[in-house]
């Protein structure tokens, strides 16, 4: 008669986050409901404080009272990390569900809700099997419940306030309602744009609209402006290289039939590498120059730095990607072929230390699911039981000491 295997550690991982799967909907939920913008943080941390306190955790509030900071495991050893941004976006929640948004104008169109509820699992799944002494051997981790992502400063103000230190790796995930419940994306190397903000500013003279000889045309030289990036900027970049300037915001005027003085134009440029946006950044401007020449007005640029490229570890992108197998079978676990030129502040982390994003299916129908950051936004919570289960599954395998010899 054959003995019976002892249960594979995975097995009470999952069965720790399959016990803790109630109380993620409950945060994910609250979070929904009541939705704070980047910079305004503060009932939501007040919020993580107390359902962390509740769960067990000493959780540590930044001095901004905006973000959270939770330690577990050994008092030891190496400590991986979780990152989790709890921030929303100013968009009005178009869904009728039970837990749609009660704050006009404001909703987490971005799945931040689902990211932190992913973490608060894991964290749970890891001190439940820590206490009961299911653990294969000693795990050490923090989780990173961060504000402000969407505007940048978040994973700076963190870095700011200690939460990378003694953090030797770090791993976070990233909803993908392109992809089915059940799925996830990974990808080494380049995972996102390098990001700036551009702001183009013309000055000239105002005049009535009957005489625009009498003036210098600021909205003719804006219209060109932005004519000329668009047909000339991918003309000089090296046809491998991705450059994407967009531009979403033009001002200048208050009357049909007065010729402004000014046009500010606002838009964005991604690129994959910080020496290819310094490089047409450096040809816009050589562009206004002539423009503004050509046209007697003055042309000013100004660009600021957004979030550079995340890059994924190949050895913490691996990790992901086994475990992921393990749990879900490797014709779930996919390859992403290109980057995504959007911006994740989460490579403001990865200056510091090694680190890998994953995407997390959340869709049941791929072919009718809202899109990220529109205000029909919606995800499957079955994709918060996957996700919080492949973040601890990482961390134990992370935390193996035998790892680095096999």
């Amino acid at each position: 008669m054959e003995e019976s295997q002892p249960e594979h550690w995975s097995h009470f991982v999952d069965a720790a986050i399959d016990l803790a799967f109630v109380s993620m909907c409950e945060v994910r939920r609250h979070l929904h409901r009541f939705p704070e913008p980047s910079h305004e943080e503060v009932a939501t941390t007040v919020f993580l404080v107390d359902r962390l306190k509740d769960a067990g955790f000493a959780p540590h509030p930044l001095p901004s009272g905006r973000g959270v900071l939770v330690d577990g495991g050994q008092d030891s050893g190496p400590r991986i990390g979780f990152r989790a941004d709890i921030d929303a976006l100013r968009i009005q929640d178009a869904k009728n569900t039970p837990y749609s948004s009660r704050v006009d104008g404001i909703m987490h169109a971005c799945g931040h809700d689902g990211h932190t509820a992913c973490v608060f699992g894991a964290i749970q799944a890891l001190a439940a099997l820590d206490k009961a002494k299911q653990l294969p051997w000693p795990v050490r981790w923090r989780a990173l419940f961060q504000p402000a992502e969407e505007t940048n400063r978040g994973a700076l103000e963190m870095v700011e306030n200690g939460a990378l230190e003694d953090v030797q790796a770090l791993l976070s995930l990233h909803m993908d309602p392109s992809r089915e419940v059940g799925s996830i994306g990974v990808r080494v190397g380049a995972f996102t744009a390098d990001c700036n903000e551009l702001e183009i500013e013309v000055r000239g003279r105002g005049a009535h609209a009957a005489r625009p000889h009498e003036s210098r045309d600021p909205i003719a030289a804006a219209a060109q402006m932005i004519s000329a990036i668009y047909l000339f900027v991918p003309r000089s970049t090296d046809s491998h290289e991705p450059v994407v300037v967009s531009f979403g915001q033009i001002q200048g005027g208050h009357n049909a039939n007065v010729i402004p003085d000014r046009v500010l134009v606002r838009g964005t440029l991604r690129t994959l590498h910080e020496k290819v946006s310094k490089d047409t950044i450096a040809h816009i401007e050589r562009l206004a120059r002539g423009i503004a020449e050509a046209s007697g007005t003055s042309i000013h640029v100004r660009s600021v730095s957004g979030p550079p490229s995340v890059q994924n570890d190949r050895q913490l992108t691996d990790l992901i990607q086994r475990v992921a197998v393990d749990l879900l079978g490797a014709d779930r676990v996919r390859s992403i072929p290109k980057p995504s030129m959007g911006g994740e502040d989460f490579a403001n982390y990865l200056k510091y230390v090694p680190g890998s994003m994953f995407r997390l299916g959340c869709a049941v129908d791929v072919s009718k699911a809202a899109p990220l950051h529109s205000p029909e936004f919606d995800l499957d919570e079955e994709s918060l039981r996957i996700g919080a289960k492949i973040l601890a599954r990482g961390a134990i395998e992370w935390s193996n000491p035998g790892r680095k010899e096999t």
